[in-house]
């Protein structure tokens, strides 16, 4: 956990915009989570990955089919000829009669049923192994996908705060450029200014207005990221108190962080188990050597009959056979010899897969260990940028009342008092941006980590109001 010490500051030269309702970060954060399509597809792809285990699975449990095939074929000869007659069958001397041609349909009917174990067959082992590996790689980045949802939903979160702080100091310091412009045209008009510091000020207060319009874009283009999360048109968001801890990361040692992050970095976790499952493909190549056993137990049942039409006499059945049923149980060894090439090529490019999946192992940890310090960076010297633009706010606070002083009595001129209320502007706004990347920098030290968790929002949650 970060922990932060007090630091105290007033805020000003606020505007507020009234909204339909007012949204916290975790209010946002729920609304994300419902409706995200980014999670929603990662989740759906985890569970797609899951299915490949069942399907290796179920390659080593029986195998059970069943047929019934049904089949009619009809044959015949034409011409005359002379055939005993099909009326007396049993009358040894019954005179033989002449037909004009002959048509025969046959019909036959057969049931199967088998069942077929493998027995022996070590590919299908490491498939399954495989496949186990890849269902955790998938899980694994699942994980990486919900952690990144925190991390992108406060990111657009205090994106528009930053943005709408800008803009209330780019319309607050408009709106004392104008009066600037005011008193420079006043102040002219007695004869106690020249019609150039009238130019400076206009000059200044026209790019202050233009400023506003910009700003006013960010913060609605801000607002529209928050609104593709959450597809919902968002309220007025709370604002971070003034008051906000600044300590240092817990522990404050960057190589702890790393030893987190590469023990529970999702990302690489996910690289991790997509080197053993290309391990284990290799070994299933490797088992396109190895004989195979597999066992088979299957029963049938058959059926014919059929009829004759002889031509000029008419249509007799011609037979009608007894049902005849078998069944068999075989085991059958299966020994490769030769396959053309086929195995030692797909061995040759399992290896090459496992070597790719080392190398993208090996590129996402050196990536989560330079991410990791970054950001453990990040926070040290968010703290004190923090501290330091707020000072930079006082001193240009302080500094634009007495360059107004000064102008008022003469020892100033109009261009020193412009160059201190856009000082006075830059400050603010760095101050602001300041304490915005300040949290969101101890979030990302996290993310890297792996060990972000909602309950991180939580407490950022806290420091709002």
């Amino acid at each position: 956990m970060i922990r932060l010490r007090f630091l105290p500051l007033a805020l000003s030269l606020a505007i507020g915009v009234p909204a339909a309702h007012a949204d916290d970060l975790l209010q946002v954060y729920q609304e994300a989570r419902a409706s995200d399509p980014t999670l929603s597809s990662a989740e759906a792809t985890k569970l797609a990955t899951d299915e490949y285990v069942d399907q290796s699975r179920s390659a080593l449990l029986p195998q059970i089919a069943a047929s019934l095939d049904f089949t009619q074929s009809r044959g015949g000869e034409d011409g005359q000829t002379f055939i005993s007659d099909p009326r007396f069958p049993n009358d040894p001397n019954a005179a033989p009669i002449s037909v004009n041609g002959t048509t025969n349909t046959i019909y036959s009917r057969s049931t199967n049923a088998t069942l077929q174990q493998s027995i022996l067959d070590i590919s299908r082992w490491t498939a399954l192994k495989s496949s186990r590996y890849t269902a955790e790689a998938g899980a694994a980045t699942y994980d990486a996908a919900q952690q990144a949802l925190l991390v992108r939903v406060a990111t657009a979160y205090f994106n528009v705060l930053t943005s709408d702080d800008a803009l209330k100091f780019a319309d607050a310091n408009e709106k004392a450029l104008g009066r600037q412009l005011e008193q420079a045209q006043q102040r002219f008009e007695v004869g106690l200014a020249a019609i150039t510091d009238v130019n400076d000020a206009k000059a200044q207060h026209d790019q202050a207005v233009a400023s506003v319009i910009n700003n006013r874009n960010a913060l609605d283009q801000a607002r529209e990221a928050v609104r593709q999360l959450t597809n919902k048109e968002p309220g007025d968001f709370h604002k971070l108190r003034d008051n906000l801890p600044l300590d240092h990361p817990t522990p404050d040692d960057p190589a702890a962080w790393v030893d987190v992050a590469l023990k529970q970095n999702p990302n690489l976790s996910s690289a991790s188990f997509q080197v053993d499952a290309a391990n284990a493909n290799i070994n299933t190549a490797r088992s396109g050597h190895l004989p195979t056993i597999t066992g088979q137990v299957s029963y049938g049942r058959s059926a014919s009959w059929g009829d004759s039409r002889l031509g000029g006499v008419g249509d007799f059945p011609n037979f009608s056979g007894d049902p005849k049923y078998g069944s068999s149980i075989s085991v059958t060894l299966s020994v490769p010899i030769f396959t053309g090439g086929y195995t030692q090529s797909r061995v040759r490019q399992a290896v090459y897969n496992r070597d790719f999946a080392q190398d993208q192992f090996e590129y996402n940890r050196r990536l989560v260990e330079a991410t990791t310090r970054n950001n453990f960076r990040s926070v040290l010297a968010g703290a004190s940028a923090v501290e330091a633009t707020k000072a930079a706010v006082v001193s240009a606070q302080s500094s634009v009342e007495a360059t107004q002083a000064g102008y008022e009595v003469g020892t100033r001129t109009i261009v020193d008092v412009l160059i201190s209320q856009q000082t006075l502007l830059q400050a603010q706004s760095s101050y602001s941006s300041a304490r915005h990347t300040f949290v969101l920098s101890g979030l990302l030290l996290k993310q890297a980590a792996g060990v972000i968790e909602v309950k991180d929002l939580e407490a950022i949650n806290a420091l709002l109001e």
